[in-house]
Formats: structure tokens, C-alpha cells, sequence
């Protein structure tokens, strides 16, 4: 990027002292420091080199690692705190900046003395933070179509970020979604490369307007694999993945933006992490970047022939830097072994860390005071008032209203409200995914302090008038209202367990349709508020409503909806919707043609938006589905539990401890549990039982309400599990499946844990007659696994289903 921004600078005439701006240093600073950098370079030990490529996460790398090692950065993935407290307060953030920075300059224990950069995935604000003000996600902003809006968004967020003392942020997301089941729709700005081009280097300018760094991520074609699978294939031609995937990274480079993460895809079935053509080739030699590449989240160890602690082809490939978040050390001792023997030449050492130290010198580690005195003038500034109103602006100006017919909307200001809905009082659902923990979830509205629900919002607006609000989540009231508002949509998901097989808007039991044809069958006027993560086929439920706002996924700021949906005290709306779809919104549930390639039948056009300037009506709409759901499989739980399931664990002490994040542990301490990345970030978790005290422990699921499968044991249905054994048991096992107590159906797996079977992952199914055959009643289900011992033993878990087939290979145990 330096030689291209150059020739810019030349080509414009500038003059000396008037140089092009490149995100907060100049082309002359970055020249500036190049003696310096050279010069460290030269005396720099290979070990001291190498280090300086590597990231590790804040839960495995201490201050004293820092010391000992001399790593050039650590970062805090999603759910990561200080002292792994949630409720870490904003001094416990800055104080642990201060120790990671002073101990990476003590040189005493032979490291270079080379200050570490803390990298965090800041992607709707400082969403990690408890207290700070979280924005619409990148959907929203999308339809709210407003580039300065999104850079005043970027440059609070650069503050709130540094402080806590945290120099980089892994923002912005710059993927061109083109199939809506990727479960990471919600963190790209549109489906159009244009609106994305255009929004990346207005982000990436303010977020690295307070000295910080920004991250354009994730190189290349993240948005445009086969069936939206995460992770999956991206196969097209070269020109024209730079063509729809790469317009965010041309504006992004021209912003100066200081690093490039890979992305986990593949392009044409060989991984980015490990290819050279792209990493080397196009985006150093096509389009000119010469800032530094770190990769994802253990995606060096999703290369053939590359571990998480091992990958040469990786750095030869040309990635600067690892993010090895629990692997570092093992990987710090490999390379170095690697380029000792010749399998990576020191030479693309230098030149990593040459990119790396020019960052540093660049962003003025070097000359910085400690993190808390830079952090102490905008403590202040954290979730203020000031950055919340922003917040709900932002979330206003993205509701795109769908549907009005009777011009429903606005609410009178003198109405009787009722608000139901899941979403209407869950600050959870209206924040999604990437907020306080990774996949958003485990998060009650106490979590956020000085945030508004909607429900809370409406109610405020309504008291503000004469008119009331009453909240009831299912829709029943003792006072008739005079309309009803629904809010509903999806629980919060991030990557890998968001992605869906269809975008048909799929509950068991239908709830969120029910209420809403409950409402307006009793003749009450229904306005349907959509949280969710990306379009959804909801032709259902726009039929049962009158009104139907997309409201995205909004923020911690959900007085907004009031904003738009409540009318003033002279009747006339407060706010206009300006909100225009970003996506094409579908008008089915999968393509009719090929259900692998993305919905072509669209309901919904991109720009499309009413308002109350501008009226229409939406007819009846087709509610039959192209695909044929089956309503018969459940997945239980596949790295989180899946609605309307809930994970516990329990002993004797308290047998009902919900777990949310990423530990959990009973009240006695036998039980620990705690995530697994098995194919991908935290896909799984791993259960270890101490077999300690009297009384055993037990992990477990259970719905919220019973549920019926007897026709999916009549269907030769099973209870499937998808695990390893790491420690077998040393006492009786058993797996049960629990109706309403004491009703159970009970198998023993201490043979099967024990016989070495599932030393390797394995699928087990059990036919669920094998537990109505032991006394569960099917007909009442409320756990469908519960897993029981004294003894200790520690197991793996990727998934638990309901399912009326299973997979090739798997062991079908019945006792």
C-alpha cells in the first residue's frame, strides 16, 4: 500500500507537509520509521522474531508470558474478560493493558523489549464490554444507508475501545453476502459489493481515527460460499471474486487500513489460510496492501498437512501473524524449529515482521504512555449519553417498515398497548450475536446497564402521552387492548452455529405465528417487530399482521422502535422510517430451481421500504413452502443449545444451574464444563468429572415446555450424540431421558464410554423406543439427554439431535 499510495501522493502534487493521510499516520511518517524499524529488525534474535508473529488469547497468556516469551500481541476472543469475570468494570480492563504492556517492554528475561498490541473484535461497538453502548449490527446499518451516520458509529467505537487500553479492533466485516443462510448475514453491511465498497473505508477511517487499528475482514469470499455454508467453498473465477467479494478491500486499502485478516473459507477447494495466490499474489501484488495478515481464529490449523500449533505453509503462504489462541506456546517453539531447518526461510521472517514493527512504530506504540493514562480522559465516554443517542439514531434510521396496511402505524399516542413477544423485553435478542459473550447468548437484561428494551422504550413512550403499555410475553390481558405489537424473531447465533438449511422461519411449535393469528383474530390491530439476523421468509407471519417492521438486530438502544412506531402527542409520527433493505427480502423458502444455490424469488426488492410519507399495502401472500419442512428432527444442541432446548448441569447441592458462556461448573465443583473448538471456535464442549463426594453430577437439557416425539419414534426415530471420550469412566454411567419426575427412561453407557469405541469422535444413536422401553414417556418430554455419574471421566460433546436417521459409521446402541 505504501508504493501505491505514493504514486497517489505524486500524482496529486502534493506538497511537502500536506501529505495523503493514511487511517492516523501519513505516508511520511510511515517512511519516517523505516530506519527504525530496520534497525530493531537487524538486532532481533530469530526467537525474538518469531514471537512477535504470534497471538495468544487473553485466558492462556498471562503478563509474565509476556515477559518470558515476548508475543507480539494478544487478543480477547468473544466471552474472554479479565480474570474471566464478565462483569470485569472498565478499570479491571484497563489495569490488565497496563500489565500486558509492561511487561512486554521488560527486556530482563531476553525478550526485545517491543510493545504488544491488543487485538478485539469490536464489530457493533465495544460489544465485549459490559456497560458500553452496542450498535445496530451491520445489517442495519445497511439499510439505514447513511456512510456519515456509520462513520460517526466508527469513530465512538475507536474511543470506547481505547478506553480500555485496547490498540486494534477486528473491524470492519466487508463480506458481500450473496446466500442468507450464512450464519454471519447479519455482520455484512449488503448484498450489493457497491454499498459495501463504499461503507469499508468511511469505517475503516473512523475506526482508526483515535490511533487505533483497524481490521478489514475476512480475505476473501467469506460471503459467497456454496449453500451459505460457513467456512465452506467459495468457488469462482478469480476476476470475479475480486469483482463482488473484493470491493470493500479496494476501498479499505485506499483508507490505509492497517491489517487484513484471512478468512476461514476456501476459495476453489483450497483454504485461504494457506494460499499463496491470494495472501501473496493479489492482495500484496494486485492490490497493493502492505500492512501485516493475521489469521482467523486457529485457521492456520484448518490446512491439510498444518495442526493449530504447526503451519509453515501458512508463512510461506504469506501470513504475518497467528492468532493461536491457546496453542501460542507450542506454536511460537515449532516455527522457530521450521525456519531452523530450512522449511520457512528467515528471510519471509523479516519481511512478517518488518510489516508488524512498522505497524507498531506507525501507530506510536513505541512512544506511548501506559494504557491507563490514555484510557483515563475517555472513561467518561463509555456507554455516555451522548454515544447512546447515537445508537439510537442509528437503530431508527434502520427499521425498514414491510407491510401497513389501514395504516396501522403509527400507534395513536392515547392507544392501549399490549407488547408480547419473546423479543419485546429481551435486550439479548435485540443486541444478537457477538455481544458480552461470542454467540450473544447467557445474557439477561441486568447485563446491560444503562441499555433500553423495547418494551421498555414503548412504555416510556406511552406514558409520555396518555396512553399505557402493559407487557405480556404470550398475549394475554385481562383489559382488551386497542393494538397489539409482537415482538419475535431469532435467539442470538454467531458464525458456524448460525448458518440455517433454509430461510423459512422454522419453530416446533409455530409459536411466534400462533400468537400473532391469536391477536388478530380476536379483531385486535397486530403490528409484527422482527428481530433477526438477516431476510427471512415470513410470508406467514406478515399475513397475520397488519403492520411488520424489520427491525434487525438494533442494539442496546431499543427505545428506538418507540421513536418510529408511537405517534407524538398531536397524533403526527416523531420519526418517518428511512429505513431501506440493504438485502432482497424472499418471497421463498428456498430456490425452486436448486435448493443449493441462493433464493432467487424475491418478495421484497433491494431499496425497498415503506414510510408514512409514502404509503402502500401488501396483499395476501403464498405460504406454501418450496422445501418440505420436517418437522420431525430436533437438534438439541450443536456448540450451543438450540431453542427451545437449555443446557444445565446440577448435582445434589443445586441440580438445576443454567450454563451460560463458555464454563460452567456445578455447586458442588464435580462437574466442570467448559467449550471445545473441535472443527471451528467453540463448536463443542468438554465435560470433566472429578468423581469427588457422595453424590453424583449430571449434564443436561431440557426444554421449556414438555414436548411430544411420538411420531418421531414411531418414524424409527433416535436420540443421536456425537462425542469423544478423553478420561473413561470410572463408575457407572448412564443416560436418561426425562418426562415430567419422576418419569425417566434410563440406559447404562459405562461399557460403551469404557470399551475405547469413542476414543476417537464417534456418533452414538439410540433408538428413543430403547427409552420408552425403560419407562420415559414420549409423549411428555422434557429432557431429552441426561448424562449421570459418581465416578470421574471426562467426555467431548458436538452435538445432540432427535433425528429419524443416522449418519453412516455411527455405533446404534440399545442395551
Amino acid at each position: 500500500m505504501f508504493f501505491s499510495v505514493l504514486l497517489l501522493v505524486v500524482a496529486c502534487g502534493a506538497e511537502p507537509g500536506n501529505e495523503l493521510s493514511v487511517g492516523a499516520a501519513t505516508v511520511a511518517d510511515l517512511n519516517e520509521n523505516a530506519p527504525q524499524v530496520e534497525a530493531l529488525l537487524a538486532s532481533m534474535t530469530l526467537e525474538q522474531k518469531v514471537a512477535q508473529m504470534i497471538q495468544g488469547e487473553i485466558k492462556h497468556v498471562t503478563p509474565d508470558d509476556i515477559r518470558t516469551y515476548g508475543l507480539g500481541s494478544v487478543l480477547n476472543g468473544g466471552g474472554s474478560f479479565p480474570n474471566e469475570e464478565k462483569f470485569s468494570s472498565l478499570q479491571d480492563w484497563v489495569a490488565l493493558a497496563d500489565a500486558y504492556r509492561e511487561a512486554s517492554l521488560d527486556t530482563s528475561e531476553g525478550t526485545a523489549g517491543i510493545p504488544l498490541l491488543w487485538g478485539t473484535d469490536a464489530v457493533h461497538g465495544h460489544n465485549n464490554v459490559i456497560g458500553a453502548t452496542i450498535f445496530p449490527h451491520n445489517i442495519g446499518l445497511g439499510a439505514a444507508n447513511d456512510p456519515e451516520l456509520i462513520a460517526e458509529i466508527g469513530r465512538i467505537t475507536s474511543r470506547e475501545v481505547a478506553a480500555t487500553g485496547i490498540d486494534w479492533i477486528f473491524a470492519p466485516t466487508v463480506a458481500v453476502v450473496l446466500d442468507d443462510r450464512w450464519g454471519r448475514t447479519y455482520e455484512g453491511y449488503s448484498d450489493r459489493p457497491e454499498i459495501v465498497g463504499e461503507y469499508a473505508g468511511v469505517i475503516v477511517k473512523a475506526l482508526q481515527s483515535e490511533g487505533l487499528l483497524a481490521t478489514a475482514k475476512h480475505f476473501i469470499g467469506d460471503g459467497g460460499t456454496y449453500r451459505g455454508i460457513d467456512q465452506g467453498d467459495t468457488n469462482v473465477s478469480l476476476e470475479t471474486l475480486l469483482e463482488i467479494h473484493g470491493q470493500g478491500y479496494y476501498s479499505a486499502l485506499d483508507a490505509g487500513v492497517t491489517s487484513v485478516m484471512a478468512s476461514f473459507n476456501s476459495w476453489n477447494g483450497n483454504k485461504v489460510h494457506g494460499d499463496k495466490t491470494l495472501l501473496d499474489n493479489v492482495l500484496r501484488g494486485k492490490l497493493g496492501f502492505t500492512g501485516f495478515v493475521i489469521s482467523d481464529w486457529n485457521g492456520v490449523g484448518q490446512i491439510p498437512g498444518c495442526t493449530n500449533d504447526s503451519c509453515a505453509q501458512s508463512i510461506n503462504a504469506g501470513m504475518d501473524m497467528i492468532m493461536a489462541p491457546e496453542d501460542w506456546k507450542a506454536l511460537l517453539f515449532n516455527t522457530i524449529e521450521q525456519v531452523k531447518r530450512g522449511d520457512i526461510a528467515e528471510e519471509r521472517i523479516d519481511e512478517a515482521v518488518r510489516r508488524i514493527l512498522t505497524a507498531k512504530f506507525t501507530a506510536g506504540l513505541f512512544d506511548a504512555p501506559m494504557p491507563s493514562v490514555r484510557a483515563e480522559p475517555l472513561l467518561a465516554l463509555v456507554g455516555s449519553h451522548k454515544h447512546r443517542e447515537v445508537a439510537r439514531r442509528a437503530a431508527r434510521k434502520s427499521l425498514v417498515m414491510l407491510k401497513n396496511n389501514d395504516s396501522t402505524l403509527p400507534i395513536s399516542p392515547t392507544a392501549n398497548v399490549l407488547v408480547a413477544g419473546t423479543g419485546a423485553d429481551s435486550i439479548e435478542m435485540q443486541t444478537g450475536g457477538w455481544t458480552i459473550t461470542w454467540q450473544g447468548t447467557g445474557n439477561g437484561n441486568e447485563t446491560f446497564p444503562g441499555a433500553t428494551s423495547i418494551f421498555a422504550g414503548i412504555e416510556q413512550a406511552m406514558t409520555d402521552t396518555a396512553g399505557s403499555a402493559v407487557l405480556s410475553v404470550d398475549g394475554s390481558f385481562s383489559e382488551r387492548p386497542d393494538v397489539a405489537i409482537v415482538v419475535f424473531g431469532e435467539t442470538p447465533y454467531a458464525e458456524g452455529q448460525g448458518d440455517v438449511e433454509t430461510l423459512a422461519w422454522q419453530q416446533e411449535d409455530q409459536r411466534d405465528l400462533g400468537l400473532l393469528r391469536k391477536l388478530k383474530s380476536q379483531g385486535i390491530p397486530v403490528v409484527a417487530v422482527l428481530l433477526s439476523g438477516r431476510p427471512m421468509w415470513m410470508n406467514a407471519e406478515l399475513n397475520a399482521a397488519d403492520a411488520f417492521v424489520a427491525a434487525w438486530l438494533p442494539g442496546s438502544e431499543g427505545g428506538a422502535v418507540a421513536d418510529v412506531l408511537v405517534a407524538g402527542a398531536d397524533d403526527k409520527p416523531r420519526y418517518d422510517f428511512a429505513g431501506r433493505l440493504s438485502f432482497d427480502w424472499p418471497n421463498a423458502d428456498l430456490n425452486a430451481t436448486d435448493p443449493a444455490l441462493p433464493v432467487a424469488d424475491n418478495l421484497f426488492a433491494y431499496g425497498y421500504g415503506l414510510s408514512y410519507a409514502e404509503p402502500g399495502e401488501v396483499g395476501q401472500l403464498n405460504e406454501v413452502p418450496v422445501g418440505a419442512p420436517n418437522k420431525l428432527d430436533r437438534l438439541v444442541f450443536g456448540g450451543t443449545a438450540r431453542d427451545p432446548w437449555r443446557t444445565f448441569v446440577g448435582d445434589s447441592v443445586d441440580w438445576e444451574i443454567e450454563v451460560f458462556g463458555s464454563t460452567a461448573s456445578t455447586a458442588g465443583g464435580n462437574l466442570q464444563l467448559k467449550t471445545f473448538d473441535r472443527r471451528i471456535q467453540e463448536d463443542s464442549i468438554e465435560l470433566t468429572w472429578r468423581g469427588r463426594g457422595a453424590s453424583g453430577s449430571q449434564v443436561y437439557w431440557r426444554s421449556r415446555e414438555s414436548l411430544d416425539v411420538r411420531a418421531l419414534a414411531s418414524q424409527k426415530g433416535y436420540l443421536v450424540i456425537d462425542a469423544q471420550v478423553v478420561e473413561p469412566p470410572s463408575s457407572l454411567v448412564s443416560l436418561r431421558m426425562d418426562c415430567t419426575y419422576p418419569c425417566n427412561g434410563e440406559v447404562d453407557l459405562t461399557k460403551l464410554l469404557q470399551d475405547g469405541s469413542l476414543l476417537q469422535w464417534q456418533v452414538v444413536a439410540i433408538p428413543l423406543s430403547c427409552f420408552a422401553d425403560r419407562g420415559a414417556d414420549l409423549s411428555n418430554l422434557s429432557s431429552p439427554a441426561v448424562l449421570f455419574t459418581e465416578g470421574s471421566m471426562t467426555v467431548r460433546i458436538s452435538e445432540v439431535s432427535l433425528r429419524t436417521d443416522i449418519p453412516a459409521g455411527a455405533i446404534e446402541f440399545c442395551p
